[in-house]
């Protein structure tokens, strides 16, 4: 035998990517097939909440607690992160951060649930009211648009920047200033379709968009890592940073859900509907938005309040014993609309929603059938709502979050929807940013990243048998919220 052939073969390029969610930083290292390599998670410290609305977390948490979770994983790496090419940073939506000269800050984060500047984010909205319109959005009191005019109003010239999380982690990692992505910049007043800041509105509140970063396109090259992030972290000098996008953005992206016509379900504690359009879809009913697509189409998308909350006083354990129980007995008996908070925001919008059951249950499997039920009955009125609004839903629902864990209630799902559902291997957060980061760097395009690697799990059919009864329950689901007046007449 050669010494050649003996010769170990070197290992592959890879690529990283990073989610500063709100309660940890999870670093995900995978290779141009979407193996996994390495990965590493670290806990960051509670935001700090009031009764008043506010909403802060310590910034200067997030860049030591990025870089232990980086050491860990590329000290976890066969070269120890030296064939590590690209990372791209995803975070929550309009968490930003006050920032000095020096990008350093000049106050605590305002994280993306911060209400203070609801009277600021109304003036926005009516400043602004043509061009929301032209783009369907508009300004929530949680917007982070006012947030930033409030922090110029507080800290006045000391302020120089306004940072997403992103940019003020890129910075740590290039050294120097760096863009943020159209994603991440969307709550901030950033019309993606124009590419331009809401300047009129900026301009109504005496705020210059000068204090705002630049915009470029996710997945596109902000930096390169510097000398000094390159020994804190073990990433090699050099090493491309890639724009991300937002964490609900990147959690789709890592389903697979990147073409025109595609979706994803995610059944968290509340129920999500992302997916894609070639173009920009306005709902005059608020419920559905649209981010703007790494390619330029569109990811509209709208979060139920209505979802997994429903088995929240269900012990975790004795889950599968009533999913067994539940798919042995077969259609619910009645109607149950698992809602468990007051008011709905998707597929319809109401502030007088309420939960409700038509009829009794039988025993406890009939409950917890008729709960998995009415999320899917949401999801199916989420699924026509898009269609109503002329975009065209193609191929199987891919499905994410906690819920579809659960074989029955997908398999509920996919008979309600009458279309097949396909349960995604990695749907997270930071699995996504890592495809972001292999976009342009291990494969052309997003597209072929998300072919090469990411890998579809279960598909799931309908159940022809189940179908009769459980299309009868919905008719008699939709009709009750008609009855109630949430749900408009046709």
């Amino acid at each position: 035998m050669s010494g050649a052939s003996r010769r170990p073969t070197a290992p592959s390029p890879a690529v990283i990517g990073i989610d500063v969610a709100t309660a940890s930083v999870r670093v995900m290292c995978v290779d141009g097939r979407g193996r996994v390599l390495a990965e590493a998670r670290a806990d960051l410290p509670p935001p700090v909440r009031t009764a008043a609305g506010t909403s802060e977390q310590d910034a200067r948490s997030w860049w030591p607690t990025v870089r232990s979770a980086l050491r860990r994983t590329t000290g976890a790496l066969p070269r120890g992160g030296r064939e590590v090419i690209a990372v791209a940073v995803s975070a929550t939506s309009g968490t930003i951060v006050p920032a000095g000269i020096d990008g350093e800050p000049l106050g605590l984060a305002l994280m993306y649930d911060d209400r203070r500047a609801a009277d600021i984010n109304a003036e926005a909205q009516r400043a602004g009211s043509t061009r929301w319109d032209a783009l369907g959005l508009s300004v929530g009191p949680t917007a982070a648009l006012g947030r930033a005019v409030w922090c110029l109003r507080t800290y006045g010239p000391a302020l120089h920047h306004v940072l997403h999380t992103p940019e003020f982690i890129g910075r740590e990692l290039t050294g120097r200033p760096v863009a943020t992505d159209w994603s991440h910049a969307l709550k901030s007043g950033y019309d993606a379709r124009a590419g331009e800041w809401a300047h009129e509105v900026f301009g109504a509140l005496d705020f210059p968009t000068g204090l705002l970063p630049s915009v470029g396109a996710p997945g596109t090259e902000a930096g390169t890592v510097g000398p000094a992030a390159a020994e804190a972290t073990g990433l090699p000098e050099g090493c491309s940073v890639r724009l991300g996008m937002t964490d609900g953005c990147a959690g789709q992206i890592a389903t697979g859900a990147v073409e025109p016509g595609r979706f994803v379900g995610v059944i968290g504690t509340t129920y999500v509907l992302k997916g894609v359009s070639e173009h920009l879809v306005r709902d005059a009913t608020g419920a559905f938005y649209s981010h703007r697509h790494p390619d330029g189409w569109w990811l509209p998308g709208g979060a139920s309040n209505t979802g997994g909350e429903c088995l929240a006083d269900t012990a975790p354990a004795r889950l599968p014993a009533l999913d067994n129980a539940a798919a042995a007995r077969g259609p619910a008996s009645y109607v149950r609309y698992p809602l468990c908070r007051d008011g709905e925001r998707f597929p319809f919008v109401s502030g007088a929603a309420r939960g409700f059951e038509r009829g009794r249950p039988r025993d406890e499997a009939d409950a917890h059938r008729a709960a998995l039920e009415g999320v899917a009955f949401l999801e199916r009125l989420a699924l026509d709502r898009v269609e109503e609004l002329g975009i065209p839903v193609l191929g199987p629902l891919h499905a994410a979050g906690g819920g579809s864990r659960s074989a029955v209630w997908t398999a509920i799902r996919a008979t309600v929807l009458d279309r097949p559902v396909r349960v995604v291997e990695r749907a997270e957060t930071a699995f996504g940013a890592a495809l972001l980061a292999a976009t342009g760097t291990l494969h052309e395009d997003l597209a072929a990243s998300v072919a090469a690697m990411v890998h579809s799990g279960a598909l799931v059919e309908p159940v022809p048998a189940e179908r009769p009864a459980l299309e009868e329950t919905y008719g008699r689901f939709v009709m009750a919220l008609r009855g109630r007046g949430w749900l408009p007449d046709d």
